[in-house]
């Protein structure tokens, strides 16, 4: 049974590998817009607001992104109904990057309050266990295709190609002598 959960679970270790690489590099990304739109003010008025509202309220708060986007989804599930796949992934693309990057806004302004409530805090530690525990999994494959592409960048330089050809017959030598069963 753990053969077969392996690669599920490695699956979703890379899910939310890339959620969380998304939430990191869309952050400053998001900073930059801010700063370029003058948003300060917003920023500083939502920081106002947020140190005035209890904890409970400032929930609210974060989870208004994710009603604003709320049409876009109902939006990208007409699309798929009426099989226009070029513009259902688009308008994905288009709501995940928005909805990451209004969170991840959002988030910074209003963690020091959402932490304050003890069950966000526990599932918040918990996010944090989860991604290192998908690092743990992932970087040692990231690992072994980064070992695996340098050493296929080094056999196709210049003068190796002939060494390279005699290494993939090998290889295709040896995997039709042990098929895989």
């Amino acid at each position: 049974m753990r053969r077969v959960l392996k690669p599920l679970w490695i699956v979703l270790a890379l899910f939310f590998l890339v959620e969380a690489w998304l939430w990191e590099h869309l952050r400053p990304l998001i900073a930059a817009v801010v700063n370029v739109i003058a948003w300060d003010r917003l920023k500083a008025r939502l920081a106002t607001l947020v140190e005035w509202l209890p904890p409970w309220a400032v929930l609210v708060v974060f989870v208004i992104p994710f009603i604003v986007l709320l049409p876009l989804k109902f939006l990208e599930v007409y699309l798929l109904v009426q099989r226009q796949w070029i513009p259902a992934i688009l308008v994905l693309v288009l709501a995940k990057l928005v909805g990451l990057g209004v969170t991840a806004f959002i988030f910074d302004v209003t963690r020091p309050k959402l932490l304050q409530m003890a069950w966000f805090r526990w599932l918040y530690e918990l996010m944090l266990v989860w991604l290192a525990k998908a690092h743990a999994l992932i970087d040692p494959i990231k690992a072994r295709i980064r070992h695996a592409l340098r050493r296929l960048r080094w056999l196709m330089k210049p003068g190796r190609s002939g060494r390279f050809f005699r290494r993939l017959a090998r290889i295709r030598r040896r995997v039709q002598a042990h098929p895989a069963e």
